[in-house]
Order: C-alpha cells, then sequence, then structure tokens
C-alpha cells in the first residue's frame, strides 16, 4: 500500500456529541421539527447541508442555507480545544504508517479550515500530506471523486491505495473508485453497512489496521 485515504469523523476524531447536539440546536433556534440523535448521527458523513436535507426531507434552499449558517455559528462556538477526542489508537498508526513511508491523507465531508484546525489540534500536520475538505471537490461522497482527485494527486493506482471510514459512504466512495476499502466499527456507521457496501475488511479497532495490512503483505 502506498496511499492511506482517511475519514475524519467517527474515523480519527469522536465528534459524535458535537454534531449532533449541534443539529438538534440549530433545529431548536429555527423551530424546526427536531430530530433524535440517532437521526442526525446517521447523516454524518454528508456534506453538511445535505444532512440537514435527510433530516428535514426538505429540499427548501432557503431552509437548508439558514440551517447551515446557523449550525456554523453554533458548532464554533461550542468547538472548544479538547472537544472532540480521538479514538484510541489511531494517532500510534498513522505514525506507524507515516514511518513506513505510506501518504496519509484526508477525504471528508467536513469543511476544509476546521479539518485544519483539527489536524493542528492534534499535531498531525507533519504527517498528513494532503486535505480534501467539502469545498474541494465538485461531487462528494459517495461520489468517488475525492478518492479519484487524490489518487490523481499522487500518481497513485487505486488497487495500491486504502480508503478508511465509519460509513457507508466512505466505503462506497472507495470501492467506486477502485481501492481497497475498511469500514471501522467504533464511529457513526452499522456494522451490517459496512458490510452491505462491500468494505473488504472491518475492524473494531483502528490499531488492528496495519496488522491487517502486514498478514495480507505476507
Amino acid at each position: 500500500m502506498k496511499l492511506l485515504i482517511l475519514d475524519f469523523d467517527g474515523t480519527i476524531g469522536d465528534t459524535n456529541q458535537l454534531i449532533t447536539s449541534t443539529m438538534q440546536k440549530t433545529l431548536r433556534e429555527l423551530q424546526l421539527p427536531v430530530c433524535s440523535s440517532e437521526e442526525c448521527s446517521r447523516t454524518i458523513g454528508l456534506p453538511l447541508e445535505q444532512g440537514f436535507k435527510e433530516v428535514l426531507h426538505s429540499s427548501d434552499p432557503s431552509v437548508i442555507t439558514r440551517c447551515a449558517t446557523v449550525y456554523r455559528r453554533i458548532f464554533s462556538a461550542n468547538n472548544q480545544p479538547g472537544a472532540v477526542p480521538v479514538f484510541p489508537h489511531v494517532l500510534e498508526s498513522i505514525h506507524l504508517f507515516y514511518d513506513k513511508g505510506i501518504v496519509i491523507t484526508l477525504a471528508s465531508s467536513r469543511g476544509h479550515a476546521s479539518l485544519q484546525a483539527f489536524v493542528n489540534e492534534m499535531h498531525l500536520e507533519s504527517y498528513i500530506s494532503y486535505i480534501l475538505g467539502a469545498e474541494d471537490v465538485k461531487r462528494a461522497k459517495p461520489d468517488p471523486y475525492p478518492v479519484q482527485k487524490i489518487l490523481r494527486t499522487f500518481s497513485v493506482d487505486p488497487k495500491d491505495a486504502l480508503v478508511v471510514g465509519d460509513t457507508k459512504f466512505d466505503i462506497l466512495m472507495g470501492k467506486r473508485a477502485g481501492t481497497k476499502t475498511c469500514g471501522v466499527t467504533y464511529g457513526n456507521g452499522y456494522k451490517d453497512e459496512l458490510e452491505l457496501a462491500g468494505a473488504d475488511m472491518i475492524v473494531d479497532d483502528f490499531g488492528q489496521i496495519p496488522e491487517l495490512l502486514n498478514k495480507e503483505k505476507g
């Protein structure tokens, strides 16, 4: 493997509580129907606007735009240092991949500036070679475009890349781009959805990924 393409929310950082509570606060402030935490959680991995379309079952552009604007304000206010913990064994594994010469990148539906801020807070700026956020792509996951853009940027064949994520959107994005895929069960998705999406590997702990790749190589 030459290239690692990682999701962020639910794969590297545990943002679930921050995201779902922010969505609910947004809906309350705008006096819109408030969805359950589970309903909000199921939209994580989609672009923000698409997430609100899903929970509200609405495509009214004025409503969706207001939701996104209010959400970003509340999220920014609540996202204090330490609000988003890193999942166990993620940092150690990223360091291990880096030491092996593997190019490590991020492909997320989160905004680029927000991703960069998290990378800096987690002291990963020396390890992450490329960040692809929501505004950096023409088409968002589960479309293969984000992965294809990264593959082109580093001139890597799909068979030499691995996409890792916690939702079916990540797995479908990778599969459609022709890469290997790994689902993680500790995030926002569900194991059965990862299986149905066709994940090549499924792990309960990020630290299992280097071990599995070593076995595959052997």
